[in-house]
Order: C-alpha cells, then structure tokens, then sequence
C-alpha cells in the first residue's frame, strides 16, 4: 500500500508537471503570435514594407533591407512601440547609397547705385581671382559683395559661356538682376527711356552663347513730362498733333478718338507718362480737340490746368461765342481756359525782322538775321557753340536796335529747337515761329513744342513740320548683322586684302581696306564674326595652313589696333580647304588667297524643360536658344 501510494503521488506531480509545461508553451506561443502580428501591422501602416518580422519566443527578428539608415531607425522605433524594446532583435540592414548628383551650379548678381552683390555656387575650377576684378572693375568704386561657394564638380560645358555673357550684360546694364545658370541666363534690368531699352535689347540680343538659353526683360519707366503738353493744330493742311501726352491708355484713346473724329488720320506718337495735373486730363483733352473740330480749324495749346485756344481768323464771333461757352462749361474744374479770336492786320508791316537758325545734314550750322545788340549776338554765338560745338558754328548776324521785346528770348529758343534736328532750319519773326526739318527722335515734335510753350507762352504762335526719317535714328539705323557682312563684302571684292609674299605682313594698299572695314564693324556693334584665311595649293599642306592662320590673325590684330572691340570674334586658317577658283591657273591661285568674314551663327537647341526654364518662360522678352 505504501508503494502504490508513493508511485500515486510521483504520477500526480507528473501530470501537473506536464500541464504546467503545456500551458506555459500555449501562452508563449499565444504571446509571440500576438507580438508579431502587432509589430507587423504597425509596420505596413506606416509604409515599411520591407520590414519582416519573425517571432522567437518572447523575442521580435526585423529582418530586410532599409533604403536608408533613418527609416531603419524608425522601422524599429515603430516596432518598440508595440513591443518591449529589449525583445527586439535588429537583423536589419541598410541599401548602399546611391551616388550623390552634383549640384547645380548657379549664381545670383544683383547691380544697383548701392553697388554689386553676388550669390551661388561655382564650379572649384573658376578663377576666382580673375572674376573677382572683372566684377570689382564693372562696380566702378562700389562695393562688391561676394558669397560665392565653389563646389569641386565637373564644369558643364556650357558654365564660362554662360558667365561671359552674364558678365557683359551686367557691365552695361548699371541697375539689373541676372541669374546664371549652366545652360541659362536671365536678364532682368531698368532703362532710364524706352529708347535706351530698345538699345539695350537690340545689344543683348546679338552675340549670344552657344547652348545656352537667354531670356531679357528690361523695363523702362514712364517719362516725367513737365509741364504735361498736348498741341493739337485744325488748319488747311489737315489734322496734326506737335505735342500729345496720357496719364493712361484709356484716355490716349479718349484723346485719339477726339482727334480722328476732327480728320487726325496720321499715326500719332501721344506718349504715355507721369506728370498730369488731374486725372480728368483726358477729358480735358478730348473736349479742346472738339471744340477745334466744331470751330472747323485753329490751334489748342493744353499745358498741365491751362488750356489756350486760338480760333481761325475770320470765325464768325457768335459761333466762338457758343463753341467757347460750352466748352468752358463743360471742362473740369481744375482746368483754365483762354481763347482768342485773332483779329486781321489793318496794315502789313513792311521789312519784317527775321533770325534764321539752319543745319546742314553734314551738322554745319549757320545763324544769320538781326540781333538787338552786341551783349545778344556775343550770348548767342556762345549758346551755339554750347549746343553744336565751335566749330561747327558760321555767324552772319546783324546788330539792329529797336527790335520787338522778347526777341532774345525767341533767338535762343530758336537755338535750343534747332538742337533737336538732324537738319533743317528755324525762322523766328515778331508774331510767329517756324521749325522745319528732319530727326530721327521719334519724340521730337512733342520736345520742341513743349520747349516753345515753356519759352514763349502758351498763346505763342509757332508751326512745327518736322520729319521723322528712321535712318537718322541711331537705333532703327543700326545696320543687321547681315547687313554689315554684305557690307564688308563689297569692300573686299572691289579692294582685297593682300600680303606680303609667303608672309602674314599687310600690304600697304590693304592698310587702307582694313580701315573702311573697321569703320563698318564699329558702326555694326557687337556681333560674333569668324575670319577666316585661306591659301592656294602651292607648297606643303601643313605650312599653307599655318600661313591662313597667321593671316588671318594678322587681319584681327589689325583690327583690334583701330579700336574695333574683337573679344567675339575668331581667327580660323583653312589652308588649302574650299577653293573657289581652279588651283592650275594664275588667276585661280590668285582668288583662293583670300581673307574671309563670316557670321557664326548657332544652330538650335532642342527645347528642354528643367526648372530654370520655368523661370526663364515668365519673362517678356525671350531670344531663341541657340546650340
């Protein structure tokens, strides 16, 4: 009985060994399970895919690769939320890294009157020195703020082009933005005049990098006009504007429209500008013109709040009456009207005094007619020579006292309109003035009128006919870069460039080519030209092609010798290449001994769109790319 008894209890505390066995590996197996799929869960909603994760008893394997080292760490901070941190176990491990992309190389410069900064990264190659002076000589004495960062990168191709021309840019441009990219570079820049904006862009445009994206916006601001002037004249002639000027687009067309429906058919130049007196000017404006239309002729003078209309003589008075009245009436408050109906001379005055001020399309100037005294002739020699220079000036005055007061006045006005034109001439009597001749200022008229209103008062009588011919303009006359080739051409086909035998050395008749020449590339501005030499077949290929080099330098050392800027152009030796005439002649040989000038024109790029050329498309003004 003892025995079976002990073996009882042995069998018991088996049995409860083993449940108890049993039971702490179902709840292990039930905890890691739960561990896992909780671990694993937090893991794909925080988009960690790659992660997997195996269960060891109470402990928690990550195992995968992490694209990065930080979403490692995470990946397994996500897990320690859900677990115990000592139960992880970290098999994770990490992709290479990628090779890193080189930076873009890229510069800020900004120019105003406070002097020039710059920003970005440049490549390590740059010569920094070297770019540091040409920065510190275009600031001119200013400061220069330099926060350059160089990287140690390949240099893309395109960089120094891209540079150069940045650099150009802003040594003409004293107030401007310019952005500077490998493969771009836009302009942003303020004009003091629409004139010089045209010059600017016109400059710009020519000479541009190869490969390399130009954008230009450059902005003029509006004049300043004072005192703020519309003239508009009703006669036999027809319908003219000597002066027109807007505060706003809307009343140039009110102003427009007023004029056209009085017969103005002519393009009108009625400049858009700061200055007004009121903002009813328009209104002002357009009312003068029809009261001038309803008087079926006369003149009306507006300058800033004052308005002075002059009937035709002859106008029947009733008719001024109620065309006057009304418009006095009608007009803003800020605005003054005087009118006058002229009366017809009882008699004519015999021997009318007169000045005559001319100019010779070749600029001689010649002032004859009657001066009151000898202080007046010897003021008006010398504001004549201020105005054209000493010796440009022939005086053929004559002292004449008793001559009508204010006469000295209206002689240097006539002086002072004078200096507007190109050529022509100015006639000034006691009641009237005439100014007749050519310019190529587009705004001319509306100056000269503007300076008679100031000088002699806005009831003054002057008729201006002046001319605007585009080829006095020395912007619209600027020759295209074909032109100048064209140009150059026919010089060297009626004269050509000759050398001493087997040498580089110019003849002495070609001294003489190479100056015509220099004065057509002076005249044509910055343009990209290759000179090219050429030889005959005589002798040996090598030495031929050496020689067309040295030529061919010889021309651009000529040429830089005589003030012509050649930093865009090349010197290229072709040798024996492209003959044009038959080498077994005397007279073939002769014309393949030549000196050449050639355009480079870049071909275009494909478009490409990165992010500099986002940038590039918001500005106004875009040139073509070129490659």
């Amino acid at each position: 009985m003892r025995l079976s008894a002990i073996f009882l209890r042995l069998g018991a505390f088996a049995c409860a060994g083993y449940a108890a066995f049993a039971a702490a590996q179902t709840t292990v197996a039930v905890v890691e399970g739960r561990s896992v799929q909780a671990v694993q869960e937090s893991l794909l909603e925080q988009g960690y895919s790659w992660a997997a994760v195996q269960g060891d008893g109470l402990q928690v394997i990550l195992e995968g690769q992490a694209p990065t080292e930080v979403l490692r760490f995470r990946a397994i901070s996500a897990a320690g939320a859900m677990v115990d941190a000592s139960r992880i176990i970290d098999n994770l491990s990490v992709a290479d890294s990628a090779e890193i992309t080189p930076p873009q190389f890229a510069i800020e410069i900004l120019r105003n009157d406070s002097g020039v900064s710059l920003i970005g990264l440049i490549p390590a190659s740059s010569d920094r020195d070297r770019l540091a002076g040409q920065i510190t000589d275009i600031a001119d004495g200013q400061p220069v703020t330099d926060l350059l960062e160089s990287g140690d990168y390949p240099t893309p191709e395109t960089w120094r082009d891209a540079m150069r021309y940045a650099l150009r840019a802003l040594e003409m441009l004293p107030r401007s933005k310019i952005s500077v990219g490998a493969d771009h570079v836009t302009v942003n820049a303020i004009a003091d005049s629409p004139a010089e904006k045209r010059q600017l862009e016109t400059a710009l445009s020519r000479n541009m990098p190869e490969g390399v994206r130009i954008a230009i916006s450059i902005n003029a601001p509006r004049p300043v006009i004072s005192p703020f002037t519309t003239r508009f004249i009703l006669d036999e002639t027809g319908a003219k504007f000597d002066a027109c000027a807007a505060d706003t687009e809307t009343a140039r067309d009110m102003i427009l429209a007023a004029a056209s429906a009085a017969g103005f058919s002519d393009k009108a130049n009625c400049t858009l500008a700061l200055g007004a007196p009121s903002r009813t000017w328009g209104d002002a404006v357009a009312m003068s013109i029809e009261a001038i239309s309803a008087l079926k002729g006369g003149t009306v003078t507006i300058s800033d709040t004052d308005i002075t209309l002059v009937a035709p003589m002859g106008t029947d008075q009733s008719i001024f009456d109620d065309v006057v009245g009304a418009l006095d009436n009608a007009l803003p408050d800020t605005f003054a009207l005087a009118a006058e109906l002229p009366q017809p001379p009882e008699t004519t005055p015999d021997g009318v005094p007169q000045f005559t001020a001319t100019r010779s399309p070749e600029g001689e100037v010649q002032l004859r007619g009657r001066i009151p005294d000898e202080v007046t002739n010897m003021v008006t020699e010398n504001y004549a020579i201020a105005k054209f220079g000493q010796s440009s000036i022939t005086m053929r005055t004559r002292i004449v006292p008793g001559l009508p007061q204010g006469w000295s006045v209206r002689v240097l006005a006539a002086i002072e309109a004078l200096s507007k034109l190109s050529n022509g001439a100015v006639i000034v009597e006691p009641t009237r003035m005439l100014v007749r001749g050519n310019t190529g200022n587009t705004e001319a008229s509306a100056e000269i009128s503007r300076l008679l209103i100031e000088k002699l008062g806005q009831s003054s009588d002057f008729e201006i006919d002046v001319t605007y011919v585009e080829q006095l303009d020395p912007i619209a006359a600027l020759p295209t870069p074909e032109e100048c080739i064209d140009q150059i051409k026919a010089i060297t086909d009626d004269r050509k460039i000759t050398f001493d035998p087997s040498s580089a050395q110019l003849t002495a008749d070609t001294q003489l080519v190479v100056d015509d020449i220099a004065d057509i590339l002076k005249a044509c501005g910055d343009l990209r030209i290759r000179v090219a030499g050429y030889t005959d077949s005589q002798g040996r290929e090598v030495m031929n092609q050496q020689l067309s080099q040295d030529r061919a330098d010889a021309i651009l050392t000529a040429l830089r010798a005589r003030r012509v800027p050649v930093s865009t152009f090349e010197a290229v030796g072709f040798g024996e290449e492209n003959p044009i005439a038959d080498n077994d002649t005397e007279e073939g040989r002769e014309a393949n001994r030549r000196i050449e000038f050639n355009l480079i024109v870049p071909e275009p790029a494909p478009d490409e769109i990165n992010a500099l050329d986002e940038i590039a498309q918001e500005t106004p003004l875009e040139i073509p790319p070129s490659e």
